[in-house]
């Protein structure tokens, strides 16, 4: 009698989940994914990058919001483990389909399948990436598109529409780089050799050569190059495009320019913008844009589209395609030269850009106070003399049983259990490197309670050698957040008055700029553990992170193959497999 009513029981659950799919137009999208290293040349130079199904980067996602996304992943790495994050998806009720390492589930060994399947609930421009080891940098990424749902309109009008994935390239491998990052001196794994626009680039060559005299750089000769050549974006006289934009670079920060046009910024991180017009763009690693562009110039001419790095001194060319306007030659190159970036280091012309980001009128506002603020001071430290990143003085590690599974089950020996500090001390000189620049370790967690308001402080702060300060991209796991403002120095009190509390902008990702701060606000109502880090790969690597946990009992029965290591995998074989 009781599998009677379980069969019906199950079959109401059906039931229900097909009504939904008819009455919403939602569909299983499936995919079937092999995860490996190959052979490859991403920018005219053949090396070892991580691929999907024997390609790079790896296959665009195409889904619609309400969707269900089905992602079978078997790895045929042989010595190491793997994971994709799908960057900006909320997973919620799916933590353990977050892809993070440690974090939501295990590692996926040489040659076990794990399947990935969660709903994109919200239409926008999403990518995903390996969070595993420094796996971004070997090339395992991919676009994730989640268009409006079946009946609904987006907030703009356009006639065609492109999507670009921007990331940076080493010659030198991912796995040499982490040896380099986590040696005693450290070894710096310097700029990267290209930039890549779709996984394309050209290395030691210049599309634009002819423009510059006394270079020595070379003409690229990009015949029969089809892992390299860039990828032409060809477009008609007099319609308006949509270019979608994310960046996935494991540490430059871009501006993207298309000469002689304008873009109209509309979206940013899945969220819709009051629309703003601007000349070029800044764009940091782990954050996506909307922009629309009218190809009002000249149709006998084509159009350099560039992308140049932010926030560093370039020792990297620009990365450069075409804007095709029909029915030119695709050989036919722009007559003018590459757009020329703003100065690297004029961060008043970036922080112009990021101000203007506002949401769109009708967007969801922010909660006008707040239960908990956590002030988190990003410092570069010395711990038994290695180099590493730490917040509030704390350098994160990541256990061996991942957090998701350790807090569901009471498992209290799998991660440090005091709670990181909420603040740094009032008395640090963020302009000045520390008088004592000397870390530890920790894996501990900051315990939010479920649906309350966390204010968070990102403060950036001095790093080892005087005068120095960089750009730190910050990407929060399972919510959006507002960015409610940005300063100059060290936060107080009274910089609350700044606060944009009518129109701040949602985001996944934000940027704190060399000595200041930045605000934001979310709810923690989503159940379970996530990360929130900085998006550049080295740093993140060298524990520039905390971790999130909220709601965690209220998390549904987490699959067994996302336990199946450290303390979890042990419970999981007492209690066989049940």
């Amino acid at each position: 009698m009781m599998d009677f009513y379980k069969s019906i029981v199950y079959f109401c659950i059906l039931s229900s989940i097909f009504v939904k799919s008819l009455v919403l137009g939602a569909k299983v999208r499936h995919f079937k994914w092999e995860v490996g290293y190959i052979h490859w040349s991403p920018d005219g130079l053949e090396g070892v990058v991580l691929g999907i199904n024997g390609k790079f980067p790896g296959p665009t996602i195409r889904a619609r919001a309400g969707d269900t996304v089905h992602v079978e992943l078997t790895s045929h790495l042989h010595t190491e483990g793997v994971v994709i994050h799908w960057h900006g998806i909320r997973q919620i009720g799916t933590p353990w389909a977050d892809g993070t390492a440690a974090i939501s589930q295990c590692a996926i060994n040489p040659g076990e399948t794990f399947v990935y399947r969660f709903e994109v609930d919200k239409a926008g421009t999403y990518f995903y990436h390996g969070h595993y080891g420094m796996q971004r940098s070997a090339g395992l990424y991919g676009s994730l598109i989640v268009d409006v749902a079946e009946g609904e309109k987006e907030p703009f009008l356009y006639d065609g529409e492109f999507n670009i994935l921007l990331s940076d390239w080493w010659h030198k491998s991912s796995h040499e780089q982490e040896v380099d990052l986590s040696s005693n001196p450290m070894r710096w794994i310097g700029e990267p050799q290209t930039l890549l626009i779709n996984g394309r680039g050209q290395y030691n060559c210049s599309l634009a050569a002819a423009h510059f005299s006394n270079s020595s750089v070379s003409q690229c000769n990009i015949r029969g190059g089809e892992q390299y050549a860039p990828q032409i974006l060809h477009v008609h006289p007099n319609k308006t495009y949509r270019l979608r934009i994310a960046s996935t670079t494991a540490l430059a920060s871009l501006n993207l320019a298309i000469g002689n046009h304008k873009m109209v910024v509309v979206e940013a991180d899945g969220n819709y913008l009051q629309p703003f017009s601007v000349e070029n763009m800044d764009i940091y690693s782990g954050e996506s844009y909307s922009v629309l562009f009218t190809t009002d110039q000249n149709p006998s001419n084509n159009y350099w589209i560039s992308i140049s790095v932010r926030g560093r001194e370039p020792r990297t060319p620009q990365g450069l395609t075409i804007l095709k306007y029909h029915p030119n030659s695709a050989s036919k190159l722009p007559k003018s030269p590459p757009p020329v970036a703003p100065q690297w280091n004029d961060y008043n012309y970036s922080k112009s850009f990021t101000n203007k980001i506002l949401a769109l009128t009708g967007s969801p506002k922010p909660p006008t106070t707040y239960n908990r603020r956590i002030m988190l001071l990003n410092t570069q430290n010395l711990i038994d003399g290695y180099t590493k990143w730490a917040i509030n003085n704390v350098s994160l590690v990541l256990p061996a049983t991942p957090y998701l599974g350790s807090i569901k089950f009471g498992l209290s020996n799998a991660f440090d259990r005091k709670t990181p500090p909420d603040h740094f001390s009032q008395d640090y000189d963020v302009m000045r490197p520390a008088p004592n620049q000397n870390s530890s370790y920790g894996s501990g967690v900051y315990m939010l309670s479920f649906n309350t308001t966390i204010d968070v402080i990102l403060q950036n702060a001095n790093a080892l050698r005087e005068n120095v300060s960089e750009i730190h991209p910050w990407h929060l796991h399972g919510h959006d957040f507002w960015v409610l403002g940005y300063g100059e120095g060290k936060f107080s009190k009274k910089d609350e008055e700044k606060f944009n509390l009518k129109n701040p902008p949602l985001r996944n990702t934000a940027v704190i700029f060399p000595f200041g701060w930045t605000a934001l606000r979310f709810v923690a109502d989503n159940p379970g553990v996530w990360a929130f880090h900085c998006h550049i790969e080295p740093h993140l690597h060298m524990g520039m992170g905390v971790i999130f946990a909220e709601g965690v009992g209220r998390v549904k029965k987490i699959p067994n193959e996302a336990l199946g290591c450290g303390l979890t995998g042990k419970m999981l074989m007492n209690n066989g497999h049940k």
